[in-house]
C-alpha cells in the first residue's frame, strides 16, 4: 500500500485524516479507538504482563487516544492509570468523549503537578502532545516529559514522541524518549531522521483500516527507502563477465598524513563489485597501499598535470578521501571536474567547493555530493545547527544548488535529486559513528556508479548496503568500538545474500 512507504508531514497526515472522516464517513471516534486499540496491542506484544500502565494524557486528540487505551486496559483488568496534565476544561469533541469513556470504565485519574513522585514500575504512555505542537515544549508538560525520561521504565509513544517535531525530527526543547512508537495513518518523516530515531525506539506503523484511496489525495515529498526491493536492482554479472565490464574506479585523495581513508574507499569498491580500482595518491602511501589492499593499482602523483592523462582510463572518479585542503589537493580537484564521468565528491573535495574553488561551469549533473551536516552547512553557506534543524529543506537546497544527487549523512540518511522524492535510509547506527565510515560510502557508491547505475539509485542503493552492513556488524559484535573497516566482509556478505534473496 502507498502509506507503507511514504513519510507525510504532520500537516499532510491531518489532511488524510480529514478525508477519512469529513468525505469517506469514518468517525473520528472510531479511528480514536483504533488507534489505541494499535497502541494497547503493540505494548502488550513487547511487554506481556505489565506491573502497570500510566498513561500520561494531553488535551488533544493525542490525549484522547491515550483515554481510550487505559479504558481498554480497564475493561481487560489490566492495571492502568491516568496522568492529566493537561486541565480537562481544554478537552473537545473527540477528545471529550474519550475522556468520558475512560471515566465510564472507572479508570483511575490523577491531576499532574510539578514535583510528583518517580515512577517506580510498569509501562509508561506517552499520549500528551503528539503531531500539533508548535513551538517549543512549555510548562507542565517540559516538567512531565522530564518525570517520564528520568523513571527509567519503558515508555511507548502514541504516534509521535511529545516534543519530537513530526516533519525534521527536531527536539522542541524537549521531547520524551520511548522504546516503541506507534505511528498511524500516514508514517511522519520525522521519526526517521535527525533526533527522530535517538526518541522513537522502535516504530510499528498501523494505516487504521484507512481506505487505499484516501492516499491518493494527498502529494508527497518524502519515501522511506527498503532494502528488499533496492536489491533486485543490483547489476549481476553474466557468467562470461570480465573484469571491464564491472568499470572502472579511480580515487583520488590521500594528502600527506592521510593516506588511509583513500585506501579505505579502495577496498569498499572493491568489496562492492568494482571490477577495477585504482588510487591517485600521495608517493609516500603507495607501499601503505600495496600491503593493506594489493588488489587496488597505485598510481603516483604530486601534480594536477601528472594525474591529468591518467583520467582517460577510470569509467568513474570518487574525490576526497583524504584528499586535503593544500595546492595539491586543489591542483586534484581541478583536474577530476574537467573529466565528464560520474563521480563521487565527497570529504575535502566538497570543502574546496565551498571555498569557491572549481569552474563556474562545472556540470556535476552525472555527480554524488555526499556531505555530513558540517560540509553541507559550509557547502550552503548555513549553520550547522540549520542543517540538523531541517534536513529535509537542506538535501534540496544542495541539489538545487549543485545540480547534483545530493546524499546528506547523519541519522536516517538524506537523498534528493530531480528524480523524485527525497528518499530516507532507515538502516544504520550509533556503532557508526566514527572515523572513516564516509570514506567506506564514497568507495561503495563509486563502484555501483561503475557497475552502470545511475547515480540516483547508486546514491540510495549505497546507503542501505553500508546501514545493512553497520547493522550485521554491529548485531554480531556489538555497538562500542566498531571501526569503519569491519564492515567491509559485511559489505560483500550483504549484497550477495540479498541478491539470492531477490532473485
Amino acid at each position: 500500500m502507498e502509506a507503507l512507504t511514504s513519510l507525510y508531514t504532520a500537516a499532510q497526515v491531518r489532511e488524510l485524516d480529514r478525508i477519512a472522516i469529513e468525505e469517506q464517513g469514518i468517525p473520528g471516534i472510531l479511528l480514536m479507538r483504533r488507534a489505541a486499540h494499535a497502541t494497547l496491542a503493540a505494548l502488550l506484544e513487547r511487554w506481556p504482563q505489565p506491573d502497570a500502565i500510566t498513561v500520561f494524557c494531553g488535551s488533544g486528540n493525542n490525549g484522547g487516544d491515550g483515554y481510550v487505551l487505559a479504558a481498554l486496559a480497564q475493561a481487560r483488568r489490566i492495571p492502568v492509570s491516568v496522568v492529566q496534565v493537561a486541565a480537562l476544561s481544554k478537552l473537545r469533541g473527540d477528545a471529550r468523549r474519550a475522556y468520558e469513556f475512560a471515566v465510564s470504565e472507572g479508570v483511575p485519574m490523577t491531576a499532574y503537578s510539578e514535583g510528583s513522585e518517580p515512577l517506580r514500575n510498569g509501562v509508561i504512555v506517552d499520549a500528551l502532545l503528539g503531531t500539533g505542537l508548535h513551538g517549543d515544549v512549555s510548562a507542565p508538560f517540559a516538567s512531565a516529559i522530564r518525570l517520564i525520561n528520568d523513571s527509567g521504565l519503558p515508555v511507548i509513544a502514541v504516534d509521535v514522541p511529545s516534543g519530537l517535531c513530526a516533519d525534521s525530527g527536531r527536539v522542541l526543547g524537549s521531547a520524551v524518549e520511548a522504546d516503541m512508537t506507534v505511528t498511524f495513518i500516514g508514517r511522519k518523516r520525522g521519526l526517521y531522521t535527525a533526533r527522530g530515531p535517538a526518541h522513537t525506539g522502535q516504530i510499528v506503523f498501523d494505516d487504521l483500516s484507512v481506505p487505499d484511496f484516501v492516499y491518493e489525495n494527498v502529494r508527497v515529498g518524502a519515501r522511506l527507502l527498503d532494502w528488499y526491493s533496492l536489491a533486485a536492482t543490483m547489476p549481476e554479472r553474466p557468467r562470461d563477465a570480465h573484469k571491464g565490464m564491472s568499470g572502472h574506479v579511480m580515487i583520488i585523495g590521500g594528502d600527506l598524513g592521510f593516506g588511509g581513508a583513500a585506501i579505505m574507499a579502495a577496498e569498499a569498491a572493491l568489496r562492492t563489485g568494482a571490477g577495477l580500482v585504482s588510487v591517485a595518491t600521495r608517493p609516500q602511501h603507495v607501499a601503505a597501499l600495496n600491503v593493506r589492499c594489493p588488489e587496488a593499482m597505485a598510481v603516483v602523483v604530486v601534480s594536477g598535470q601528472e594525474l591529468e592523462p591518467l583520467l582517460a582510463r577510470p569509467t568513474v572518479l570518487v574525490v576526497g578521501p583524504g584528499l586535503g585542503l593544500t595546492p595539491w589537493s586543489e591542483q586534484m580537484l581541478q583536474k577530476a571536474l574537467a573529466v565528464d564521468v560520474p563521480k563521487v565528491l565527497d570529504a575535502d573535495a566538497l570543502n574546496l567547493m565551498a571555498q569557491g574553488r572549481l569552474q563556474a561551469d562545472v556540470d556535476l549533473t552525472k555527480s554524488v555530493l555526499t556531505p555530513h551536516p558540517g560540509e553541507a552547512a559550509r557547502l550552503l553557506g548555513w549553520a550547522t545547527a540549520d542543517v540538523q534543524s531541517d534536513r529535509f529543506a537542506a538535501v534540496e537546497a544542495l541539489h538545487a544548488q549543485w545540480s547534483a544527487t545530493a546524499l546528506l549523512k547523519g541519522a536516517g540518511t538524506l537523498i534528493a535529486s530531480n528524480e523524485g522524492d527525497v528518499s530516507v535510509c532507515p538502516y544504520g547506527n550509533a556503532g557508526m559513528a566514527v572515523g572513516g565510515m564516509g570514506d567506506l560510502l564514497s568507495g561503495v557508491i563509486g563502484a555501483l556508479l561503475a557497475q552502470g547505475m545511475a547515480p540516483r539509485r547508486a546514491a540510495e542503493v549505497g546507503a542501505c548496503l553500508h546501514g545493512l552492513a553497520g547493522d550485521d556488524t554491529v548485531a554480531r559484535d556489538g555497538t562500542i568500538g566498531l571501526c569503519a573497516t569491519d564492515l567491509l566482509p559485511a559489505l560483500r556478505w550483504r549484497r550477495n545474500a540479498k541478491l539470492t534473496v531477490a532473485r
